[in-house]
């Protein structure tokens, strides 16, 4: 089985933005399904499409996909695997005689705009993953199939249940008339909550203690800079690790911007009780200042910039950063890698700190979704979507486990449609732990991820340091997911909407976007004033936020 390790990819804030969410977000365990009640290919009709959730189809059936595309996240994958050879692929042929075609293959950031030409130009693929403001033209453009019938008879019961495991309120969003345009995935909106990762073997080594305030953060970012914290008598190091996207999926500035109480791209209930954006709000302001100190005293990286994730990746699996912000499922990608690097390398995570007396609270979207996948108007296989969902669940049963492995091609994060348990690391947390507890070495669960997680805890706790990762991030009560789920029990911030794009929104949110990144860069390389942050407020509501507000209130409003 994989796990989703990074979150997927695919997060609230970026498909407001992106027009395509590429593939490179998430990892962790999913859910597996048990055995699926239906015809057998036998009982069906020749040319006649069985509603067996894996009935094999009697003539291959094309499916065209494109795909923008990370590294492998596991290092066991054969060198030279590609999203074309990769083994889900094979396998799909086999069991299911579909054959997925890519029209294109790109790196992920040159994703959203190879998507876009593909828009303008009317060349669409038969399945592709969509962003909310992009579903919203597709819809008025009519380019979307009618997924309804194909969901109801096809879907497998796991699949129905991941789907509508909120009561169906997800799914009804992307229904237009009573028919189905479109099939959302959704996780526990706690997996976007951001926490404090650190060196504690730096910390130790420099003989400071862990941060509980931004003031403390800041002076240990200047002894990680200043200190030699790795020994090598070099100052290669620097405090904090952003990307050149601030409000992104990982390794970005979200939980700096949270620990003082600022929320760009989310939108906040404020005092008389309306939605505004965070981004525009004088909190946001605060903290960019913040920022353009720290930018200035060398304890943000000086190239941030012009850094993506990949690349932010590569200085913290070198040991070059010492603090990070970011989700629960770090230790599992890539602060596994640096420990690989270096096995006194010593991780560990705290909530956010706190901001002028205030302790930080950070943000939890009311609905997260990962993905959204659609079919192309037209296309004459529109089950087959569906039926790609059920293989991927099959592939996740624990009879597959030997075989659908990095080591044999298997490349989870390049493969689509892809559905979850919106739940399954709480469940396993839970699970696990109690097993632990009960000195247990196996468990009985219907949960396929609460028996990974527990076999990679014990043998961990059995002196294992591969498992390292895994137990940290997923099981550990003072880890990853065991850190992020006291949060519940805390005070923290709803980004309250959640309704598909608006109509301007679906016109001016890219544009607005670019603006809003622009400027925040800017400011916090110093290029622009702190005094520059009302004139973009200003703009950002004549070039169409206000409409966006008054819209997103409305929406609020009728909800």
């Amino acid at each position: 089985m994989r796990t989703r390790s990074r979150n997927t990819i695919v997060i609230w804030t970026l498909l407001l933005s992106l027009a395509f969410v590429s593939t490179l977000a998430g990892c962790g365990s999913r859910q597996g399904a048990s055995s699926p009640a239906g015809e057998t290919p036998a009982a069906a009709e020749e040319n006649q499409i069985s509603t067996d959730p894996l009935w094999k189809y009697p003539e291959p059936v094309k499916v065209t996909q494109v795909i923008g595309y990370g590294a492998p996240e596991d290092p066991k994958t054969p060198k030279g695997t590609t999203p074309a050879t990769n083994a889900y692929l094979k396998k799909i042929k086999e069991m299911l005689n579909i054959e997925v075609e890519f029209l294109w293959q790109v790196p992920s950031d040159q994703a959203q705009q190879k998507f876009s030409l593909a828009i303008a130009s009317g060349d669409l693929p038969d399945v592709f993953e969509i962003g909310i403001t992009d579903y919203e033209k597709f819809k008025e453009d009519d380019m979307l199939e009618d997924l309804t019938e194909a969901y109801e008879k096809y879907a497998s019961p796991e699949l129905k249940a991941y789907v509508e495991a909120d009561g169906g309120k997800t799914l009804e969003m992307y229904k237009s008339d009573g028919k189905i345009l479109a099939l959302p995935n959704f996780e526990d909106p706690f997996m976007s909550a951001q926490i404090l990762w650190l060196r504690k073997d730096w910390l130790d080594k420099l003989n400071l203690s862990v941060p509980q305030t931004m003031d403390e953060l800041e002076k240990v970012a200047e002894a990680f800079v200043n200190q030699d914290p790795d020994g090598n008598g070099k100052k290669d190091t620097y405090g904090i690790a952003f990307n050149k996207d601030l409000v992104s999926w990982g390794f970005d500035a979200r939980g700096f911007f949270y620990s003082m109480g600022a929320y760009p791209k989310a939108w906040i209930k404020n005092a008389e009780g309306a939605l505004v954006p965070g981004e525009i709000q004088p909190e946001t302001k605060a903290a960019l200042e913040r920022m353009n100190q720290w930018y200035s005293k060398g304890l943000i990286d000086k190239e941030f910039a012009f850094k993506d994730i990949d690349k932010v990746v590569e200085d913290v699996v070198a040991g070059k950063v010492g603090i990070s912000f970011g989700e629960w499922w770090y230790p599992n990608w890539p602060l596994n890698m640096n420990r690989d690097q270096n096995p006194e390398a010593e991780w560990i995570a705290v909530p956010i700190p706190s901001y002028d007396g205030k302790p930080g609270q950070t943000l939890i979207p009311s609905q997260r979704l990962s993905r959204i996948y659609a079919v192309r108007k037209g296309y004459e296989h529109p089950e087959a979507i569906i039926k790609m969902a059920n293989f991927y669940l099959e592939l996740e049963k624990p009879k597959y486990k030997d075989e659908v492995k990095a080591e044999n091609g298997y490349v989870y994060n390049w493969y689509q449609p892809r559905f979850y348990n919106p739940f399954d690391f709480e469940t396993a947390y839970t699970e696990v732990n109690e097993a632990l507890k009960n000195k247990k070495e196996q468990i009985d669960s219907d949960n396929p991820t609460s028996v990974e997680v527990l076999d990679a805890a014990t043998k961990y706790l059995q002196g294992d340091k591969a498992m390292w990762g895994m137990y940290t991030s997923r099981a550990a009560e003072e880890g990853g997911w065991g850190i992020t789920r006291q949060l519940r029990d805390k005070p923290y911030v709803v980004n309250e909407f959640y309704g598909t794009a608006t109509p301007t929104m679906t016109e001016k949110s890219a544009s607005l976007n670019k603006m809003t990144d622009e400027m925040f860069t800017k400011i916090i390389m110093g290029s622009a004033p702190i005094s520059e942050f009302e004139k973009y407020v200003e703009s950002w509501k004549k070039l169409g936020g206000q409409d966006i507000m008054d819209e997103v209130n409305e929406w609020y409003t009728n909800k």
